[in-house]
């Protein structure tokens, strides 16, 4: 085989590759976004079930223990899912290390 054929075949299964894992990437945002919806739709009907038939009192734990316990099983997925740059990305460190140095800059002025 010749060495351009391979650098070509090379390539190619570099963009498959690629793809997969963009593919993969999709299927795993797509289903925390579905366990997101069903979040939002399951407690809202849970919710408003207790209201309609508690007897004015809606202020016990009861009442908030679904959509605590399975928000904190929604946080650790999308953790899972978007990992440390959730709230830390690359921007931000960025950004942060900018104000950082404006600030030396304006001490020493």
């Amino acid at each position: 085989m010749k060495n351009r054929d391979y650098n070509y075949l090379s390539e190619e299964y570099k963009r498959e590759e690629a793809y997969l894992r963009a593919q993969k990437r999709l299927k795993e945002i797509k289903g925390f976004y579905w366990h997101a919806f069903w979040y939002v739709l399951i407690n809202v009907f849970i919710f408003v079930m207790i209201v309609v038939n508690s007897d004015d009192n809606i202020w016990h734990f009861g009442t908030f223990s679904t959509p605590l316990f399975w928000g904190i099983g929604l946080g650790f997925h999308a953790l899972s899912i978007f990992g440390k740059n959730l709230f830390f990305s690359k921007k931000w460190e960025a950004r942060k290390i900018n104000e950082f140095l404006d600030k030396e800059k304006q001490r020493w002025e």
